[in-house]
């Protein structure tokens, strides 16, 4: 299965250049436009499974490309605006818009917004969520706090495995079972591979793989 497809129409360079760059790091297919003049192209060429859209655009503005959209399309719309006028949210959402984010934003939290919006669309693969932590078995991808975790193929086995058990405390044994294959020795391989793993987590955000003494590891999104 592929990776989403996210159409970004934003006539600010700066914020066209981050926002692409920011939906590229988190696994999605994006291609990214300074308006709205071929978008009747990319609906059929491209086929967005979203659309990311500015409100002030030169020429057709980002209601009539709303409108447009959800004439020949079924991909979910996250709108983008300076203007933080109540009316102008409201227009957005009662033609159609899925959310609607105010500039300026966070980019964590539009990957975030652009997430939700196609797991409510039916348009994103089964995942795991533990907290801020993203686990995407068919893809092979682990997202945090919308980055994507940079994981070895070990690294990944491991991951998957406590996701798959997450909230419940796996042993040592269990881990090399399921990740090496042999549960009779070789406990010291766990305990480095979960360091290294906790490591690369906490660079994206808070601790996520805890150690439980004298029983285990477990992936959790509360401290604990």
């Amino acid at each position: 299965m592929t990776a989403p497809r996210i159409l970004l129409i934003e006539d600010a360079e700066a914020i066209r250049v981050s926002v692409e760059a920011a939906l590229g790091t988190a696994g999605f297919e994006v291609r990214a436009r300074a308006d709205g003049e071929a978008i009747e192209q990319d609906l059929v060429g491209f086929r967005p499974d979203l659309v990311v859209l500015d409100v002030l655009l030169p020429g057709r503005d980002g209601f009539e490309l709303l409108s447009l959209i959800r004439r020949n399309s079924a991909a979910g719309v996250v709108m983008l605006t300076a203007r933080d006028g109540v009316e102008d949210r409201l227009r957005g959402l009662g033609e159609g818009a899925d959310d609607y984010v105010v500039k300026p934003f966070v980019l964590a939290e539009l990957v975030a917004r652009v997430t939700a919006v196609l797991r409510r669309t039916g348009r994103t693969r089964p995942t795991v969520e533990i907290g801020d932590l993203v686990v995407d078995a068919e893809a092979g991808m682990a997202l945090y706090a919308g980055e994507r975790v940079d994981l070895t193929t070990t690294e990944w086995k491991l991951l998957s495995h406590l996701a798959a058990h997450r909230d419940r405390v796996r042993s040592k044994t269990q881990i090399l079972a399921a990740v090496w294959g042999y549960d009779d020795y070789a406990e010291n391989l766990v305990e480095v591979n979960v360091s290294t793993l906790r490591r690369k987590l906490e660079q994206h955000g808070p601790r996520i793989l805890h150690t439980v003494r004298g029983q285990g590891y477990v992936l959790r999104g509360e401290v604990g």
